[in-house]
């Protein structure tokens, strides 16, 4: 069950939020880095691999067997289906991506998530939220700069990252109402570990570098750190609560880049990606603001 919703519960979700953001931080810059050298689907196997030794040894003491089985198996393949396919698209877009750069496309999942609210759900959106998706939507054309010269390809794959996030997050904030953390993040490591498999061992290739071994383990750690943390983080707060403090991602890809990769973003990724979180941000708003007029009522 959920949490009661009380100022205490969501600082708590606020700060398991933000450690969310650090994880998913770090463990893009390590994909990043192994990408250079290293194939993708085997970037991708060892990270949910790593993750699910992780999860194993922290989850199975603790849980009873049989929580296993009252799970719904077809959302769990269809996350773990959905989280296989986010982590090889951002991780062969971030091979010839910046990091902030990438981040920033990425923060359009808000908007793409009004649009789905809109077009699938039926969801009647007032003319303030039109203009703040098109709006959005107008920070990440200026992000992709399709007709100048910092366009890369691969910032498609990133929007389709994003995309497919958007769909993942309506799906996990459904899920943490019934699922327990602990076996979600068991069904997401341990699936596309075995799903991947088949695929990884006719192009594995061995690190020959000892600092690769810590890297992947790095990915792994922090892969099964941010899920966990964040699939615990919507117990304790509603998402329109936390999800606001995603932003913060921002400030630590750019420092990151900067740091590891010796990458400054251009002007038009921070202007971008400004106009692309007030967008969201003011989403956001409109969405909290639902929520209270809903309970009120």
């Amino acid at each position: 069950m959920l949490h009661a919703d009380t100022p205490s519960k969501r600082r708590i979700g606020i700060l398991l939020g933000s450690l969310v953001t650090i994880a998913f931080s770090i463990l893009d810059t390590a994909g990043k880095w192994l990408s250079t050298h290293i194939p993708l689907i085997e970037i991708v196997w060892l990270r949910f691999a790593i993750a699910a030794i992780i999860a194993l040894i922290i989850v199975l003491p603790k849980t009873n067997i049989k929580t296993f089985y009252q799970e719904s198996f077809k959302t769990q393949c269809l996350r773990a289906v959905m989280m296989m396919s986010m982590t090889f698209l951002n991780f062969a877009g971030l091979k010839y991506l910046q990091l902030a750069q990438a981040n920033a496309i990425l923060f359009s999942s808000p908007i793409i998530i009004g649009l789905i609210s809109s077009i699938f759900l039926k969801e009647k959106l007032s003319i303030n939220i039109w203009i703040a998706i098109i709006g959005g939507f107008c920070g990440v054309l200026l992000i992709l700069d399709p007709f100048g010269t910092s366009f890369h390809p691969a910032m498609f794959l990133i929007l389709g990252h994003a995309m497919i996030y958007a769909l993942f997050n309506i799906l996990t904030r459904k899920m943490a109402a019934s699922s327990s953390p602990d076996v979600t993040i068991v069904y997401s490591t341990v699936l596309p570990t075995i799903f991947l498999l088949p695929l990884v061992i006719p192009i594995w290739k061995t690190p020959t570098d000892g600092i690769d071994f810590i890297v992947f383990f790095i990915v792994g750690l922090f892969g099964f750190l941010g899920h966990y943390l964040l699939a615990i983080a919507y117990r304790f707060a509603k998402p329109t609560t936390i999800s606001p403090f995603f932003y913060q991602q921002i400030l630590y890809m750019i420092f990151l880049g900067w740091l590891i990769f010796d990458q400054i973003p251009k002007s038009n990724v921070i202007v971008g990606a400004i106009i692309v979180i007030v967008c969201g941000l003011y989403l956001f708003f409109m969405e909290n603001m639902k929520d209270k007029n809903g309970r009120a009522e």
